[in-house]
């Protein structure tokens, strides 16, 4: 796997790239802006992209602008987007725009190795990876969906998983369930969101938009 890195503060940026490289992950460039990441994007070719949201000069949008024009110029590229705290519209645009191969996780999450490892495997296989913190905060800003109020507990469950990015094996063995209870729960969660299987969207992006926008699900 070749990473390119792109962050502003020199610190995380040379930690990060120690820590993936003692994981023996090909490090191939570091970046600590977005104009150095395009160039090492052309010049490295990578497979993951690792992008801070806010980069210079501004310090506001420059790392997703960045990563929109690194995917222009490499649509296979994966992005996985590190974030200090929870942008909500990022972080919705995100699954709005497409899920494969795409990323978002809170910096603090990086600590926690094995779980950020798992992202970033997960995002460089194909998967999406939401922070479990950026769910449950976007639940909390959320509007009513009157949908989501015909959602069982466990099958809330299953779809708060579903956001943060796992497949139906890795949800099966977080609720300690079958797979074939999950593929279960997971159709009639489609059936109780009125997704039908000719829509043309992806169900599964569908339902966890709905999911990330409802208020019904915060579990109050």
């Amino acid at each position: 796997m070749r990473i390119v890195i792109a962050e502003d503060d020199a610190l995380l940026r040379e930690g990060l790239a120690l820590l993936l490289r003692a994981e023996s992950l090909d490090v191939v460039a570091t970046a600590g802006g977005p104009d150095a990441f395009l160039e090492a994007v052309d010049a490295e070719r990578p497979d993951v992209a690792i992008v801070d949201v806010r980069m210079p000069p501004t310090h506001t949008d420059e790392g997703i602008v960045a990563a929109v024009e690194a995917r222009r110029r490499r649509p296979d590229l994966a992005v996985l987007v590190l974030s200090a705290y929870v942008e909500q519209a990022f972080a919705t645009s995100l699954l709005v725009r497409g899920s494969a191969r795409l990323g978002y996780l809170l910096k603090e999450r990086v600590g926690r190795v094995e779980e950020f490892l798992g992202a970033l495997h997960r995002v460089a296989e194909g998967g999406t990876a939401i922070d479990p913190e950026v769910v449950a905060q976007l639940l909390t800003r959320s509007r009513p969906d009157e949908r989501l109020r015909r959602l069982t507990p466990r099958e809330r469950d299953v779809l708060a998983l579903m956001a943060e990015g796992l497949g139906n094996t890795a949800i099966a063995e977080r609720l300690v369930v079958s797979d074939g209870a999950v593929h279960k729960h997971i159709r009639s969660i489609f059936a109780k969101l009125d997704l039908a299987p000719t829509d043309r969207t992806d169900r599964r992006v569908a339902a966890v938009l709905h999911y990330l926008e409802g208020g019904a699900a915060r579990r109050s």
